[in-house]
């Protein structure tokens, strides 16, 4: 995979959140771990975290247009679809109280971004102030899937035995919040 490719998917998967964005990122740092090219991961890194935050921005840009206009948006309504009330209700309640600390570590749960993005949006955070704290945020969540990527990696000599470990425990922990509220 090419990085233009993982830059175009990553950013896609940011404004439409049914792309394994996590998974790609973890493929990507196996296969970069296999490489001999010194700054591939390094490149990795950074792809994926631009792409993450500029979908990111771009999509809470939307969102806050679609507050401001009279009729709504429809890409508001497809954050507001994608995000349960009573998620939305627990998240405004978490960033009221800690801030951007919740929404670095919202980056980080699967599932757990886009509540925290409505949150901010229904807060009227300015775009500045999303930016800032969504910068340390896609650093971290890059971060976090390419160390999973590299431990899958490191494990196996073939790129594509890494790969598939990475997806699949990406896959595990993005259903494990699935799995805990169907066990409650």
């Amino acid at each position: 995979m090419g990085y233009p490719s993982l830059f175009l998917l990553v950013l896609t998967g940011a404004l439409v959140p049914v792309v394994p964005t996590g998974a790609l990122v973890s493929s990507a740092a196996v296969v970069a771990f296999h490489q001999t090219a010194p700054f591939s991961l390094a490149l990795v890194f950074v792809t994926a975290s631009l792409a993450a935050f500029l979908g990111d921005a771009a999509l809470y840009w939307l969102g806050r247009r679609g507050m401001r206009s009279r009729n709504g948006s429809r890409w508001l309504e497809a954050i507001r679809a994608r995000a349960p009330a009573e998620r939305a209700a627990q998240a405004r309640g978490r960033l009221a109280e800690h801030g951007v600390a919740v929404l670095v570590l919202s980056r980080l749960v699967p599932a757990g971004r886009i509540p925290v993005m409505l949150a901010c949006l229904m807060a009227e955070w300015p775009l500045r102030r999303f930016v800032r704290g969504n910068l340390p945020a896609c650093l971290a969540w890059a971060a976090t899937y390419q160390v999973i990527g590299i431990l899958g990696g490191s494990l196996f000599e073939e790129p594509w035995e890494g790969v598939v470990v990475a997806v699949g425990l990406t896959v595990a922990i993005s259903a494990m919040p699935g799995v805990v509220r169907r066990l409650r």
